[in-house]
């Protein structure tokens, strides 16, 4: 107990550590000092900047019908409907739910926030006669949600990053003495932008009947898929048994997790049973409103265009990146680009180098990845022109040099720490 307790106060230390680094270089704990927000620009320390922090990837936020929405929402409801859903729920959560559900074509339900979520849905979907094997990469809220799991001795296994022969070879040596074998993984993992190899795993879930597939594809949302229903179920029929979790409050435009089930069963299980459901209370009017707002924008032809909008500015993003020969890690189609710089030091110094050339970013730092593979996260939303993006990418490939001189590091080092061929 003492060494588990040692290495929990050593993790917390260096998050501190890092943290309180960051917050001194006055690139994190910031707050807005801008009257309107227009979706591109925000203002720190009163310095207006070009903001590439925000994972509303589509810019929904700010599109006026889903402000009606809340508003009107708002004035017919009030700020709070205070109830737990076992009781009763406001109108706006049966209509919101009701075109979620058109969408996905699958029961579903809408809670505060995805985090509630999968404590909600794991530990009732998981038996004790259950495995569960992570992905390295997995979401940290569903890591803490499979804590509970391990209260009730539950085997849990981590495996390398996207490495289905890893996962196979699991499944083989666990499937004659487990139940159901759970794989959780991200549909979009939030740091780098790649991919769950979705259809590969389809395929394995279709040679063996014990593996059970639970994919966060939050940041897969609305940019992907059919009606924006997200990557995963832009790779195919939804599987028979994958449970699938999203949520809203990336490019949706408005707030609350889902948790999409196969079939009315395990639906009807954990709305009966969840203690989210039961205790806690319901979302704001206002943001049903807008919900109800954004799904009939995704259940319309208008979101093909959004997305057709949405992969030209990233389409745009990857061709420039290469065209200045900057470190772009795990090329996609997805709107989170990632710049590696190598060692923290390098990337705390681009943050400031950059903030003081008008643009406002993410940098992801140890203990989020590896201590050299240290990244400018970009999340790139429609919004933004090619000109911004322009602007920002020449910019990066000026700064860069300089901020590699100052840490004593190179670009060969880079493409070592990350594996890339120059």
């Amino acid at each position: 107990m003492s060494d588990l307790k040692s290495k929990h106060e050593m993790v917390t230390e260096i998050v501190n550590q890092v943290a309180s680094i960051a917050a001194k270089l006055g690139i994190v704990h910031q707050h807005t000092e801008d009257s309107v927000l227009d979706g591109r620009h925000i203002t720190i320390s009163g310095k207006r900047m070009l903001y590439f922090g925000s994972c509303g990837y589509l810019g929904l936020e700010h599109d006026e019908r889903l402000k009606a929405g809340a508003i009107e929402a708002i004035n017919r409801y009030g700020t709070q409907f205070s109830s737990s859903r076992a009781y009763v729920s406001s109108y706006y959560y049966e209509e919101s739910e009701d075109l979620l559900r058109k969408m996905f074509g699958r029961p579903l339900l809408l809670l505060q926030s995805l985090t509630v979520g999968h404590m909600s849905n794991i530990p009732i979907l998981v038996g004790n006669d259950d495995a569960v094997i992570l992905d390295s990469q997995v979401h940290d809220s569903v890591q803490t949600a499979v804590q509970f799991l391990r209260n009730r001795d539950v085997r849990v296994e981590v495996i390398r990053h996207n490495r289905l022969d890893m996962l196979e070879s699991r499944i083989k040596a666990l499937k004659d003495n487990y139940r159901k074998i759970w794989y959780m993984a991200d549909g979009v993992y939030s740091m780098q932008g790649d991919f769950a190899p979705v259809k590969d795993l389809f395929r394995l879930a279709d040679q063996y009947e014990q593996l059970h597939l639970y994919l966060d594809d939050i940041h897969g949302m609305s940019w992907a898929g059919p009606n924006g229903t997200g990557w995963v179920l832009g790779q195919g029929e939804y599987h028979p048994r994958l449970y699938l979790t999203t949520g809203l409050t990336k490019a949706f435009g408005s707030a609350g997790g889902l948790l999409i089930y196969p079939d009315e069963k395990e639906y009807q299980l954990i709305k009966n049973t969840s203690k989210a459901f039961i205790f806690s209370i319901q979302m704001p009017p206002m943001v049903l409103g807008a919900t109800a707002a954004s799904a009939r924008i995704h259940l319309s032809p208008e979101i093909y265009s959004l997305q057709e909008e949405m992969r030209t500015k990233v389409e745009y993003f990857n061709r420039r990146a290469k065209e200045l020969q900057l470190p772009l890690i795990n090329e996609s189609i997805s709107p989170i680009g990632f710049i590696g710089v190598g060692k923290p030091d390098t990337g705390y110094n681009m943050v400031r180098r950059m903030m003081n050339q008008g643009y406002y970013f993410n940098l992801s730092v140890f203990p989020s990845v590896s201590y050299n593979n240290t990244g400018l996260r970009i999340p790139l939303n429609r919004l933004h022109t090619f000109e911004d993006i322009d602007g920002l990418l020449t910019e990066i490939a000026t700064q860069l040099p300089q901020a590699l001189e100052d840490s004593h590091s190179s670009m060969s080092e880079i493409y070592k720490h990350f594996k890339l061929v120059a």
